[in-house]
């Protein structure tokens, strides 16, 4: 009777060791089969966070594309991929009457995540896709950059942020923390809700208009600078008196004299500097209703 018991007891053991061991086999499938998940309008990634619910860093760099992204309440990272490659739209001059032959929608994307830490890149750099990326609520330190064919939209996102376009906008909607937005060609097109009260920033173009909405009770030191147009606010500005930098060169006969000039001043009595700065377009720093 005891060794009837005995075997009965082993036999429950391994049924639930074995039983265990195939949800922990489920589950990982399950995670496996997350990141690799498809929709009907492209290629999806679900990147899982180390420590769900703590602060985290994203950074995103692209050579072709756009880079889209948006907070949601949810635990992971979600990256939905899309070719934006306009070759396909432009119609073949040089075929001569032959039919080009489409060789696919290739794409390699590729996300690493390590401790909180998720970057994002393309391992096709020369292929242009728009990334469409859902991030939970919590991002410390964001970076996004793009070069070509693309710009970079955010909403909703609360940290450092820092955005960087080579040939394209830039649009960050009911942001808040500190931002740090550059493009050569296009527009930035920044609107916050909060601010951090330490934190400098800047916003600047070659060829494009400014825009920046601030809140009502923002303390700044500001700094802007438009070489070709104007420079709006509808904040009462006090301003300072500026020193323009002058510089003088000489060579192989040629004589050049260059002035920079800015505007500075204060609002709400002075506090961090934010600089504001383009070649060809107006600046707009705007008090938020």
């Amino acid at each position: 009777m005891k060794t009837i018991r005995l075997t009965t007891i082993i036999i429950l053991a391994l049924l639930f060791s074995a039983r265990s061991m195939a949800q922990q086999g489920a589950a990982r499938q399950q995670s496996e089969a997350k990141s690799q998940q498809t929709d009907a309008n492209g290629k999806q990634l679900v990147v899982p966070l180390s420590e769900p619910g703590k602060p985290y860093k994203l950074n995103v760099n692209l050579v072709f594309g756009s880079i889209k992204v948006t907070s949601y309440e949810g635990k992971d990272v979600i990256i939905d991929v899309t070719s934006s490659d306009s070759k396909r739209e432009r119609p073949d001059r040089e075929g001569n009457g032959m039919k080009r032959l489409s060789g696919g929608d290739n794409l390699d994307i590729t996300a690493h995540e390590k401790n909180n830490e998720v970057n994002i890149g393309s391992d096709m750099p020369l292929k242009a896709v728009t990334l469409n990326i859902k991030v939970p609520q919590g991002a410390t330190n964001i970076k996004l950059s793009t070069v070509n064919n693309g710009i970079i939209f955010a909403s909703g996102l609360n940290g450092q942020i820092e955005a960087e376009n080579s040939n394209g906008s830039i649009e960050l909607k009911d942001v808040s923390g500190s931002v740090v937005a550059n493009t050569n060609n296009g527009n930035v097109t920044v609107a916050l809700r909060s601010v951090d009260p330490k934190a400098p920033m800047a916003f600047t173009t070659l060829n494009g208009n400014i825009d920046v909405t601030l809140p009502a009770t923002i303390k700044a030191n500001v700094k802007a600078r438009s070489e070709r147009d104007n420079v709006y606010s509808d904040f009462e500005f006090t301003a300072e008196p500026s020193q323009a930098k002058t510089s003088k060169s000489a060579k192989d006969g040629m004589y050049r004299l260059t002035v920079e000039d800015w505007i500075t001043g204060k609002i709400g009595g002075g506090g961090p500097e934010m600089m504001f700065k383009t070649m060809n377009g107006n600046i707009y720093i705007r008090k938020a209703k």
